[in-house]
């Protein structure tokens, strides 16, 4: 049994990652949500804030740990900063990887502004190993309502937008927020693909 130790910057995605904890992984969390609240206040990650996500990754390689996985792709590139003694990975990187492998045109949906600019980083680089095509959307309308407590809406809205994408001729639609995971059992057509079982199988094969 492998023990993954998962950094989180929403309350809700606690939940959202034992759900898809794979066999053979048992999880630990711990909750940062200053991180993302202080990337949202900055309108997008600063070095100061990538810096302290490091050093929080950092304190959870203790002993008993077999991976760290950062579940924010906001804060996503903090995790190339730290240095532990045990692999460190970023739930969009596998996220990214997965999307890509076929080729095609990839549609990565994201709910809040500050997700854009690290998930269109890390998809373009997949993108160019794998040879596909991506196109980065804001969900109009998501983050409100998952700030305003209404998750029935905001996964609604994700599932709307992956609908649409697929209605368009996307490969695959990928989903930059463990939060919008919801949204996959409410898509009408095609599945559009979640991080957390992807970057859970990655944290899992690197421990």
């Amino acid at each position: 049994m492998k023990t993954i130790a998962c950094l989180h910057t929403a309350a809700g995605n606690v939940a959202v990652f034992d759900a898809a904890c794979p066999p053979g992984a048992t999880l630990t969390h711990t909750l940062r949500e200053d991180l993302l609240q202080g990337a949202e206040a900055a309108g997008g990650l600063t070095d100061a804030i990538a810096e302290r996500t490091a050093r929080a990754l950092e304190a959870l390689a203790t002993p008993g740990v077999d991976a760290v996985l950062l579940t924010c792709s906001t804060v996503g590139p903090g995790a190339a900063k730290a240095r532990a003694p045990v692999p460190v990975l970023r739930v969009d990187a596998a996220l990214a990887e997965t999307a890509t492998q076929q080729g095609g045109k990839v549609v990565v949906l994201c709910a809040v502004e500050t997700t854009i600019e690290p998930s269109r980083k890390i998809f373009a680089e997949a993108a160019a190993r794998n040879g596909a095509e991506i196109e980065v959307r804001l969900v109009p309308g998501a983050w409100a309502a998952f700030r305003a407590g209404d998750p029935a809406t905001y996964h609604r809205l994700v599932a709307e937008a992956s609908d649409a994408a697929y209605a368009a001729g996307a490969a695959c639609v990928a989903l930059a927020q463990a939060s919008m995971s919801g949204a996959v059992a409410l898509a009408k057509g095609r599945k559009p693909l979640a991080s957390p079982p992807v970057g859970l199988a990655a944290a899992l094969g690197a421990a």
